[in-house]
C-alpha cells in the first residue's frame, strides 16, 4: 500500500488518499485501512485517539485526509471540524448537463441500515449542506457531464454522493446512488484542497491533482 505524503510538521501530517482503501476500520475487519498504515508506520498513532485521524473519505474517493499527531492537535482539529473551520474541497464528474452554480441545503437520512448504508434526502435527517460550482460541461456517447467544483459546510457520510443523486446528477462511477460506471470502478470523487489555521496560528492550505484514473476518463470525453 503505497500512501504519499502531501503535508507534515510537528503537530500535522496530510495524506494523499488512494480510492480503494477505507480510512477506519471501524464496523469492518479491514487489514489495509489508513488507521493500520498510520499505527504501523508511526509510534505517535498509538498514542493518539483513532490515530489521529479526523476526518474521513468514502473508500472509492480519492485525495487529502488530515491527521493529528498528537491529542492536543487532534482535539483541536475535532473542533475545528465541528464549527465548519476548515475549508474542504472536491472536484467531482457527474451525469447530466448542470445549468447552474449554487448550495444545497438537505437533511440526510439512512435508507439502509448501519454505518455505512446508502444515505438520502428526508424529514428529520441530519444537517446537510453542499455549495458547488461549475467548472466544465463534457459530451460523450450523446450523453452529458458536468465537472464541478464542490465545498462542504458539512461532513455527512455520502453527503456529496446523496446530494447530486437527489438533484438528479448522480456521480460518474457511483453505481449506489445511480451513477453510470463508465468502467471506473468508483465514483469520480476527489478530495482536492485542504485549508485551515493551524494549532501554532499559521495557515496551512494544500492541494493535490486528480489522478491518473480520472484523468483518464477526462481526456477520453469531449468538453462541449
Amino acid at each position: 500500500m503505497i500512501i504519499e505524503t502531501r503535508f507534515e510538521n510537528k503537530n500535522i501530517l496530510v495524506l494523499e488518499k488512494p480510492s480503494g482503501i477505507v480510512v477506519t476500520n471501524e464496523g469492518r475487519d479491514e487489514k489495509n485501512s489508513i488507521e493500520n498504515y498510520l499505527a504501523t508506520k508511526y509510534t505517535w498513532a498509538k498514542k493518539v485517539d483513532r490515530s489521529g485521524i479526523v476526518h474521513r473519505l468514502d473508500k472509492g474517493t480519492s485525495g487529502l485526509l488530515l491527521v493529528a499527531k498528537n491529542e492536543k492537535c487532534f482535539k483541536y482539529l475535532k473542533k475545528m471540524f465541528k464549527n465548519r473551520q476548515i475549508y474542504k474541497e472536491y472536484e467531482a464528474l457527474v451525469c447530466g448537463d448542470v445549468s447552474f452554480s449554487g448550495e444545497i441545503k438537505a437533511p440526510l437520512i439512512k435508507k439502509n441500515y448501519g454505518v455505512w448504508g446508502k444515505r438520502q434526502v428526508g424529514i428529520g435527517g441530519k444537517e446537510a449542506w453542499t455549495v458547488f460550482e461549475l467548472i466544465k460541461k463534457y459530451k460523450y456517447a450523446g450523453k452529458k457531464y458536468s465537472l464541478v467544483k464542490i465545498v462542504l459546510k458539512t461532513g455527512r457520510t455520502h453527503q456529496i454522493r446523496a446530494h447530486f443523486s437527489y438533484l438528479g446528477w448522480p456521480l460518474v462511477g457511483d453505481k449506489q446512488y445511480g451513477g453510470e460506471t463508465d468502467n471506473l470502478g468508483r465514483p469520480f470523487l476527489h478530495a482536492k484542497r485542504l485549508e485551515f489555521l493551524g494549532i501554532d496560528k499559521k495557515m496551512i492550505k494544500v492541494e493535490s491533482e486528480i489522478p491518473f484514473d480520472l484523468e483518464v476518463v477526462l481526456d477520453r470525453f469531449e468538453k462541449k
